[in-house]
């Protein structure tokens, strides 16, 4: 084995090649060794011996098949699988509680995020909501570059661009009007499903334009089998449409894994709406009446009379029982299809035998008898009433989300309005609408990963936030938004910001910042904060990614690789994402024989990046056992120093990993 450290990709993963090496594990004679185009061998499909391997099952040529197609599909998902020499760097002084929040905002390209994001966050992310354009015919879409190869688009990616020229007008009277909006969804979807949990589940708003082309892209991407359902948010009336007030948006939910989902045992519920002030009225009206049932029950439904939001679901609780619950006797005692039986019960005010059920009775005879002493059965006014059972509106307090809801969208505009300014954001999702998806989808697991990778105004954020201090969950947020210009006439503009990236970011701010200063869950662990990450080029310079392109000046004059502009942080953060460890671990600084350490999680990864490294930092580095450490390749004190690192490590910490870049 070689003493050479390994040196560190620094590129996002290059997800052909991946799939390529899932076919192999499959069927290992189907994968061979193959000289690409700059003459390197790489591994390659022989599709001639997989074809022979699935002869029963192919279907290839003109054979019709049922599937979705669009000019620009095929080079859309050659753009998903390709690699990017990107980095994230951060951006401490836009940040909100840097070294300890677990939330990211990251500023860039979501499809180069997306990519960036593969192998941290692989399989992690339980819930993902998006907002895409609609298409409306008024809406941007993201200007890919569909027409070069996987290594013109990893070189290409390595350059600095125009960030305000990402995003293009696709209008109406555009030929491929519908074609360039699918290959720009097609492989954001296809990148969002591997970074999603297999009990995860994917949320994306639209309206009619492109839902049913929204829904065969989803059956493509997460398998028709997953689909969950089509929720229809009715969102406002459209007094000046020709034909039909079209107010309603749709929320296309899809599973991961929806067998997944069912193996759990999940069952998605919500809190009925007014449940909570319905419980707290019966509480109020138990008190006043001093605990007498019949007073309880007439002050309380005095109550209910003047409630005009409360759905049957709650009102038709109308009663207080002996015990100061809030119940309705509509249970039904009998023997479900007949044959039960047919004891005598009697009525415990006139002491005969009530009537019985015409199917007989649903419980033996002992078992109604625990059911009367327990207060759980009702009796009429006299024994010619058949009994009922009653339920309590605290045991029933939860529901099956409806696949139709209402909640009017300039509610959220109003709100927003008042937290960051009027006139600054139009349309902002409602994170009241977000949040009750997230604590549906999110209940049984408060510590969730939350991805919304067109965050827009940093609705989903705020929702985030709500949800945490009402219930005690620490789920976290990963928000994602190109930093698109604003118009210079615009409100946003005149208020002083100049993407809506910064609108985000003020919007998480303040958002959190007014949470905390009201009522908070006290398990909360009240973290608002957020790193902010940029997407740019590589820290690495270009002789990194093109040496066979780099003249012996270059290299004499770019001796360790790196860009003379970036900073220790941000190599660091390169690595993390090179090594797919969590963009959130607490990252500590420290001075170790005059040379910055830095300590990731403690030990889960070091790194030093100074010059001039010396066997002895190299042996008390070791003696931190850290699971990974990482240094600069050219940072040694010397080429002895370099070969004995891996040696020093092996004696002292066998289980350390360690690179170099």
């Amino acid at each position: 084995m070689s003493d050479e450290i390994e040196k560190l990709k620094m590129h996002s993963p290059d997800l052909t090649q991946d799939n390529i090496a899932k076919i192999r594990a499959l069927f290992p004679g189907c994968v061979t060794e193959a000289a690409g185009e700059d003459g390197k061998l790489r591994l390659a499909v022989d599709f001639d011996q997989l074809r022979q391997e699935l002869s029963d099952s192919i279907v290839e040529g003109p054979q019709e098949r049922y599937h979705l197609n669009w000019p620009g599909k095929r080079e859309a998902l050659i753009t998903a699988n390709a690699p990017i020499a990107k980095t994230l760097r951060p951006v401490r002084d836009e940040s909100v509680d840097f070294d300890t929040t677990q939330n990211l905002f990251i500023e860039g390209d979501n499809l180069e995020a997306l990519k960036l994001l593969q192998e941290t966050y692989l399989g992690k992310v339980k819930m993902i909501y998006i907002d895409p354009p609609y298409n409306t015919g008024n809406d941007f879409v993201y200007d890919d570059d569909f027409a070069e190869s996987s290594a013109e688009f990893l070189e290409r990616s390595n350059q600095k661009d125009d960030i305000g020229n990402r995003l293009v007008a696709n209008t109406a009277a555009n030929g491929r009007f519908h074609s360039d909006w699918l290959s720009m969804i097609y492989p954001r979807l296809t990148l969002a499903r591997n970074v999603l949990a297999e009990s995860g589940v994917i949320i994306v708003s639209i309206d009619d334009t492109e839902v049913a082309n929204l829904r065969e892209v989803m059956n493509l991407v997460f398998g028709e089998q997953n689909f969950i359902a089509t929720v229809v948010w009715q969102g406002g009336r459209k007094n000046d449409s020709r034909y039909i007030s079209v107010g309603h948006d749709y929320l296309l939910i899809y599973a991961r894994n929806e067998s997944r989902i069912r193996e759990l045992g999940v069952k998605w519920r919500e809190r009925k709406t007014g449940v909570d002030e319905a419980l707290a009225a019966g509480r109020e009206a138990w008190a006043e009446s001093g605990n007498n049932p019949a007073k309880a029950t007439s002050l309380y439904r005095s109550w209910l009379s003047k409630q005009e939001d409360l759905t049957a679901s709650v009102t038709r609780f109308k009663n207080i029982d002996d015990t100061g619950r809030i119940y309705n006797a509509d249970k039904d005692l009998g023997w479900p299809g007949g044959g039960g039986p047919t004891f005598e019960v009697l009525h415990p005010i006139t002491q005969r035998p009530v009537s019985i059920p015409g199917t007989g009775w649903r419980f033996t005879e002992a078992r109604l008898k625990e059911q009367i002493d327990a207060g759980l059965v009702e009796f009429g006014q006299d024994e010619k009433k058949i009994p009922r059972g009653k339920t309590f509106l605290e045991e029933l307090d939860s529901q099956v989300p409806e696949s139709i809801f209402t909640q009017i969208r300039t509610t959220a505009s109003q709100r927003l309005a008042r937290l960051i300014g009027p006139g600054i954001f139009e349309y902002p999702k409602d994170e009241c609408v977000i949040a009750r998806w997230l604590n549906v989808v999110t209940d049984s697991d408060p510590d969730a990963l939350v991805l919304d990778f067109f965050a827009g105004s940093g609705s989903t954020a705020q929702a985030v936030q709500q949800l945490n201090a009402a219930d005690g969950g620490n789920r976290r947020s990963i928000m994602v938004q190109l930093p698109q210009p604003c118009d210079e006439k615009s409100g946003a503009f005149e208020a002083g910001y100049e993407t809506i990236a910064e609108i985000s970011k003020e919007r998480i701010r303040r958002a959190g910042q007014k949470i905390l200063e009201g009522e908070c869950h006290p398990d909360w662990n009240k973290d608002v904060g957020f790193r902010v990450l940029k997407i740019d080029s590589s820290n690495m310079a270009d002789v990194f990614y093109t040496p066979d392109q780099t003249t012996q000046a270059d290299l004499l004059s770019r001796v360790d690789n790196i860009k003379p502009d970036r900073t220790a942080e941000d190599l660091l953060f390169q690595v993390l994402l090179d090594w797919g460890v969590d963009l959130t671990l607490p990252i500590r600084r420290e001075t170790v024989q005059g040379k910055t350490v830095f300590f990731v999680a403690d030990t889960a990864l070091m790194a030093c990046f100074d010059d001039g490294i010396s066997e002895d930092l190299v042996k008390e580095l070791a003696g931190h056992a850290p699971m990974r450490i990482v240094f600069k390749d050219t940072g040694f004190a010397d080429d002895q120093t370099k070969i004995n690192v891996r040696q020093i490590f092996k004696a002292m910490s066998p289980e350390t990993e360690v690179k170099a870049i």
